[in-house]
């Protein structure tokens, strides 16, 4: 008889039992991926941890999978993702780079002891929206703060829950720990202390840490592998390598949930198809001009938008097309106006 409580510190469920059992296949058992090396991985099974080979035909395995193995201990199946954070691959080409799996939680770690760049909290932002899971912003290393930016970062994240926590000084985790839910995983940029955040959670050091450098605030990549780890008062946690870059990927919902104040106020400009530039009736730049809108939100807002429209047009024919044939008419119009002013 199968053991599946072996399965429970990693995140089996009765919900998860009753999704994907029926879907694995005859003579498989259910096991979850806590570690990838290219064609190998690590993943804890009812008989406890294993080391599975994966087939060729199977590509884009990550840690947090449901996988389904045979007697020999191969993973043959991936059953369907809950949830997924992904984002566009660093390689430049319009792929898409598979973070971690079936993800509850995204902890979005940010150091409040140095420069906390709004826009890449938005970006983060957007990659864990659209992921399907819960966004926490967590502004680590409070302790060396002179000021912590709560409020402001608050204003940047509509429906995240904002806080502030240090590891070092142990302070902020009691709150930290009680919104975690299910399967945690945190992101960030080098630096941010993302690994001693995940020790304090697990309540031990089981992830290196580096100090950062004092001349500008960087760190080294001390966290090479995405690892699942099982915490102590329930759940499970995946610690991510920092972040460089946070190309986005088919994040029209993930844009659209962290500008929902824009897209709010969109709602109520006079004009369906409204540019907020200087269109009568624009509730968008109403906003601006009385100081409730940051302008640099808005600046922040189309870029991510039109980041990922461009991204989407190079994996959809039918958009780039579209895009193509908009430049074209551009080109045309001011083709058109330069020769109506004698200029050849």
């Amino acid at each position: 008889m199968v053991d599946y409580d072996r399965l429970v510190p990693y995140g089996w469920t009765e919900a998860v039992a009753n999704e994907y059992l029926p879907q694995l296949d005859p003579e498989r058992i259910p096991a979850r991926i806590v570690r990838m090396d290219r064609s190998e991985c690590d993943v804890v099974t009812p008989s406890g941890p294993a080391r599975a080979t994966c087939t060729r035909d199977l590509t884009g395995l990550c840690t947090g999978d449901w996988v389904g193995l045979d007697a020999e201990g191969t993973v043959r199946q991936l059953l369907p993702r809950r949830s997924a954070i992904v984002r566009s691959s660093v390689s430049g080409r319009s792929v898409a780079q598979v973070l971690a799996a079936n993800v509850d939680t995204v902890l979005i770690c940010t150091a409040a002891d140095g420069d906390v760049d709004l826009g890449r909290i938005e970006r983060m932002l957007a990659l864990a929206w659209e992921s399907n899971a819960q966004p926490v912003v967590v502004l680590t290393k409070a302790d060396a703060a002179v000021d912590i930016p709560l409020d402001i970062v608050r204003a940047v994240a509509p429906g995240a829950t904002v806080l502030a926590v240090s590891a070092a000084a142990e302070t902020g985790l009691d709150v930290l720990t009680a919104v975690l839910d299910g399967t945690v995983a945190l992101i960030g940029p080098s630096g941010a202390g993302k690994s001693t955040l995940a020790n304090a959670l697990l309540g031990e050091d089981v992830f290196a840490t580096n100090a950062v450098r004092a001349v500008d605030g960087k760190g080294r990549h001390t966290t090479v592998h995405r690892e699942l780890r099982a915490l102590p008062g329930g759940g499970t946690l995946i610690d991510t390598p920092g972040l460089r870059g946070i190309g986005l990927y088919d994040a029209t919902e993930g844009i659209s949930k962290t500008f929902s104040d824009i897209e709010s106020l969109t709602a109520d400009c006079r004009f369906a198809d409204c540019a907020h530039e200087s269109e009568p009736g624009c509730a968008v730049r109403a906003a601006i001009d009385d100081g409730t809108l940051p302008e640099r939100r808005l600046i922040s807002y189309r870029k991510l938008a039109k980041e990922n429209e461009y991204q989407a047009a190079k994996t959809d024919k039918r958009l780039a097309a579209e895009r193509e044939k908009v430049w074209r008419d551009i080109t045309k119009f001011q083709r058109r106006h330069y020769q109506a002013r004698g200029h050849r």
